[in-house]
């Protein structure tokens, strides 16, 4: 049973099972999620908390651990050939949870677990049981949100999930449609889902002049779309380089930040040549390797809009940090991205993944400079209300609220 003390607790074990907040975003399994553990953790430790990090150990030569920062201890599990592939990590989960429960014995112990994605969720899960602690779990991503944008995962996956759900003490969600899944499609519980938003940092994801942008990242002058993310299917990059070819504009170009992830990630690479060559946009179209989180808002800055066509987001940092930075998106009308992006005042929002669309709204954005201000200024003002120290603050808050409460059973 969790403890019934007032004392706050400051203890938090965060799992994060298939990738490592040391990871470069935007390559491999890399993207939001490590951005948003890096982040957490380390607003968490200015809050007062201790924070261990748990990730298994992807290569033979990482350190045992690793001090990211006071408060922040990131300890890399071994468990199974360093080299498995995502799709394999589900048959080492009780290696990795056995390991970690060892490691928080050896440590004194945690408050609280909180596990992010679905294979850090089985573990917490487990491990919730054998040492008798709440368990928060952050999904990121669900197996029957994606299913229903034409994602193939694996029914083990939805299982998982419906199963670590239903003993969690605490499901966060990052916006209403979160909400919304959480409920519809694995029955979650109201009382249990806590609202909490991801956040950006505004001293680093700020507006800037974007002519010393453009010549800190080495761009000449000219209309920009800028995508940043991993490429694969579930992102859209072919969309937006379909939709590129559609424009109007014919002085447009398109640079994507990223690299190829996953078993589809060279197929998506494909498709994106494939419209290159059918629009003739070689000139125009250009491929930047994953770059560190903290440069990224320099590219944002150096764009004239930022192209999000995704199938699917939960929430959608990219959209975010654009936004911060005075970069107006235009992005999917999918889940979270519906709360960042306000259409018509922030941006536009593409209903279906249709290219002609998205072009249409570039163009427009491109056609109107005093539309492309207001947009810039708006976009600006509404990504305020988002920060990391808010997003600490409600965990921290869920945390002790959880300290007080009886744990949920397993049905």
């Amino acid at each position: 049973m969790a403890s019934t003390t007032n004392e706050r607790p400051t203890t938090v074990a965060l799992l994060s099972l298939h990738t490592s907040p040391l990871a470069q975003p935007g390559s491999g399994d890399s993207g939001g999620m490590n951005v948003y553990i890096r982040e957490l953790v380390s607003h968490l430790a200015h809050s007062g908390a201790q924070c261990h990090v748990y990730v298994r150990a992807w290569h033979p030569d990482l350190p045992r651990e690793v001090n990211l920062e006071p408060g922040v201890r990131v300890v890399h599990i071994d468990a199974g050939p360093h080299d498995l592939a995502k799709e394999q990590l589900y048959g080492i989960v009780d290696e990795f949870a056995y390991k970690v429960e060892a490691d928080i014995a050896a440590n004194g112990g945690v408050d609280v677990l909180h596990a992010n994605y679905w294979l850090s969720g089985v573990a917490g899960h487990r491990i919730k049981h054998r040492l008798d602690i709440p368990l928060v779990t952050t999904f990121h991503t669900l197996a029957r949100v994606k299913a229903e944008t034409g994602d193939h995962e694996p029914e083990r996956r939805a299982q998982a999930e419906a199963e670590v759900i239903a003993c969690s003490d605490a499901v966060t969600a990052s916006c209403v449609a979160e909400t919304n899944w959480l409920k519809r499609l694995y029955a979650a519980p109201a009382e249990r889902i806590a609202r909490v938003a991801p956040g950006v940092e505004h001293a680093l994801f700020s507006p800037g002049e974007q002519s010393a942008a453009r010549a800190a990242v080495g761009l000449r002058p000219g209309p920009t779309i800028l995508f940043v993310g991993r490429i694969q299917p579930l992102k859209g990059v072919a969309v937006a380089t379909e939709a590129l070819g559609r424009m109007r504009n014919r002085d447009a170009r398109l640079v994507i930040v990223g690299g190829p992830s996953g078993l589809e990630g060279q197929q998506e690479l494909a498709r994106v040549h494939d419209a290159i060559d059918a629009h003739g946009l070689h000139s125009r179209v250009s491929f930047v390797e994953p770059v560190p989180h903290h440069l990224l808002s320099s590219w944002y800055r150096a764009a004239d809009v930022c192209i999000v066509p995704s199938r699917s987001e939960s929430f959608g940092l990219v959209a975010l940090e654009a936004a911060a930075c005075g970069t107006p998106v235009v992005a999917s009308s999918v889940g979270g991205l519906r709360t960042l992006v306000d259409h018509g005042k922030t941006g536009f929002l593409v209903a279906g993944r249709d290219p002609s669309v998205f072009a249409t709204y570039l163009d427009q954005i491109f056609a109107h400079p005093m539309l492309a201000a207001e947009l810039a200024f708006n976009s600006h003002q509404h990504a305020k209300q988002y920060r990391w120290s808010s997003t600490a603050a409600d965990l921290r808050q869920l945390y002790d609220q959880l300290s007080a409460r009886r744990l949920v059973e397993c049905a």
